[in-house]
């Protein structure tokens, strides 16, 4: 079936366990990455196994875009939504009822109305799927209310094998989606996060921004590329200000014309080079193999949403970017957003502390693809090598002694207290202590720093696997990690870093915090350095056109700026740059040296 219909020579990953699972008559929940061939898992089995197939999905966009796909390929297949006509529906249910229907798609409410639930009971199903399953847990990053009416399926076809899938979610929303759609006894299929075709970036924000996306999508023509922006408004303007640079570029949000946003799409995806400028409104289920990039002008609020949004880019398997633009103000609009929710208190809590996460990956000194995989809970997990982290890693404030006092307060507290606590024991303000916890060596030892240099390090720790976050129903538990990786923290013999510098604890306020944050400094380079400055990053940019490869792979920009500055003369002298490693030197030293000679 594979072959024949779907033209593919053999499975990926996990997809054949999924379906053998689903042959067998048997219920699962898959969670496969961004490109894994989902819908393999659910398609396949439903056009093997008798009866008609349901695939429940949560936009109409992405059914038709499904659906299409499925006619192509010869697949008897429909989807009923509020765009069908009635004529339409009665050839529908006609072919239905002769059994000549494979798969039908439906939206949750369409499903859950009582009529379609009474004339669906009585066909012979193959399955009920529930795509984009993270929509079900309100501990996930796109939850859907009406999600949570599809526990009712178990009960209304007890014996139809039923699939969940998602390319994101964490222990806690895996937890969530098997107790709503009452798969708790069913298999659970994890694959592994790693897209090594993806080289990963972040980067601080200039002022809006908006320059600098310009300016990034220029480095890289006759490529397509998707931008997403955080606003309607902000979409229209990058994408108008990308069209006065001769860049095909479309704007797409959901307060455009549905026929307009049809024809954008359409255009989109028979374009080799265009760029889409969108809200989230764009992407779920849009199957572009070959997008190279994909820049956030403004970040998403958690490490879900931007894996998603992310591993739009090289579903070919080729060579692709995820760039991020961010800043404080970023992360200060989107902890409104999250306070101004109707949802109850530990829901926001959750969210907040995502949003955090997020941040401190996109701030910290972890390899990205692998803080990424660590959060979705794999374990052994490796450098990427290709992420801005690893080929240029930025200098660090030394957190290895911080880092043992809070490794050691969670081994004493033996795993039964979540942040707040652990750092409440840090700073010895803890409510009510016990006598047995105040004469513990660890209470009160990191008084010299703030609660939020507490709380980024714990996020850091977390991302590095040195703590674990137990998701205990809701009211998560932090505890010891990898057991190896804290032994040699605690020996001295890994070293764990902090990227912003770290906050002392001020007696004088409420909280200990300071009463002034400090903020990362943007690159600046001196009048005199310019000149300089502006040549290297001339030189780079042919560089990288010629390899095709991101100029950030070749020098970062604050490399360039200490070159400018030093002005070395000597291959020793170039050598003495941060960023600038023997392989490097090798292949780049020569052709730098003459950039400043002639400059």
């Amino acid at each position: 079936m594979l072959r024949r219909t779907f033209g593919h020579a053999d499975f990926r990953g996990l997809q054949s366990g999924v379906i053998g699972e689903l042959l067998a008559g048997r219920s699962a929940m898959a969670v496969l990455p961004t490109g894994g061939g989902k819908s393999l898992c659910y398609q396949i089995p439903a056009l093997i196994r008798p009866g008609l197939g349901l695939v429940v999905s949560p936009l109409i966009a992405l059914m038709a875009d499904q659906v299409a796909g499925l006619q192509q390929a010869g697949v008897a297949a429909e989807r009923l939504d509020s765009n069908t006509l009635p004529d339409e529906r009665q050839a529908i249910w006609r072919r239905i009822e002769e059994g000549r229907l494979d798969l039908l798609y439906l939206s949750p409410e369409g499903l859950m109305q009582p009529s379609m639930l009474d004339r669906l009971s009585r066909l012979n199903l193959a399955l009920v799927a529930v795509d984009e399953a993270h929509c079900v847990s309100q501990w996930g990053h796109d939850f859907r209310p009406e999600y949570r009416m599809l526990g009712r399926i178990a009960e209304v076809f007890p014996a139809v094998p039923r699939l969940a899938v998602t390319a994101t979610a964490d222990a806690r929303t895996r937890d969530d989606i098997r107790a709503e759609l009452r798969l708790e006894g069913a298999a659970e299929f994890v694959d592994s996060f790693a897209r090594p075709e993806l080289a990963l970036s972040a980067e601080r924000k200039r002022g809006k921004g908006h320059d600098r996306v310009v300016e990034l999508v220029l480095e890289r023509p006759g490529r397509a590329g998707v931008v997403y922006a955080g606003s309607r408004d902000s979409t229209e303007k990058l994408a108008e200000k990308l069209i006065a640079e001769g860049v095909p570029a479309l704007a797409y949000h959901a307060g455009l014309d549905k026929g307009v946003r049809a024809r954008r799409l359409e255009e989109f995806l028979e374009a080799d080079a265009a760029v889409m400028v969108a809200t989230i409104a764009f992407g779920m289920g849009v199957d572009k193999p070959d997008v190279r990039f994909v820049i956030h002008a403004d970040p998403p609020a958690a490490i879900e949403a931007y894996w998603q949004e992310i591993g739009r880019a090289g579903r070919d398997g080729q060579p692709a970017e995820g760039i991020t633009l961010y800043g404080s103000a970023d992360m200060a609009w989107a902890s409104k957003r999250i306070e101004a929710r109707e949802a109850p208190d530990e829901v926001r809590q959750v969210q907040s502390r995502k949003l955090r996460q997020f941040y401190a990956m996109l701030e910290g000194l972890t390899c990205r693809a692998a803080a990424v995989r660590r959060y979705f809970g794999e374990e052994g997990v490796a450098r990427c090598g290709v992420c801005d982290i690893c080929t240029s890693p930025p200098k660090g404030v030394d957190a290895s002694e911080a880092a043992q006092k809070a490794l050691s307060a969670a081994h004493r507290l033996g795993g039964r207290f979540g942040r707040g606590r652990l750092i409440d024991h840090l700073l010895g303000k803890t409510k009510d202590v016990t006598p047995q916890e105040a004469q513990m060596s660890t209470f009160g030892i990191g008084r010299e720093f703030s609660p939020a240099t507490w709380r980024d390090l714990l996020d850091t720790l977390v991302f590095e696997g040195l703590l674990r976050e137990d998701p205990n129903d809701g009211r998560p538990l932090i505890g010891l990690g990898e057991v190896e990786g804290v032994k040699a923290v605690y020996r001295g013999e890994r070293k764990v870093s902090l990227r912003q510098q770290v906050e002392a604890s001020d007696p004088g306020t409420r909280s200990g915090a300071p009463r002034k944050r400090r903020e990362g400094k943007a690159l600046t380079v001196p009048l005199e350095n310019q000149a300089l400055f502006e040549a290297l990053r001339s030189w780079r940019k042919e560089q990288a056109q010629a390899q095709h490869v991101p100029p950030y792979v070749i020098f970062h920009d604050a490399t360039l700026a200490e070159i400018a500055a030093a002005r070395p003369s000597s291959l020793p002298a170039l050598a003495k740059a941060g960023g600038v490693g023997q392989g490097k030197l090798d292949r780049y030293g020569e052709a730098v040296l003459k950039v400043v000679r002639d400059n």
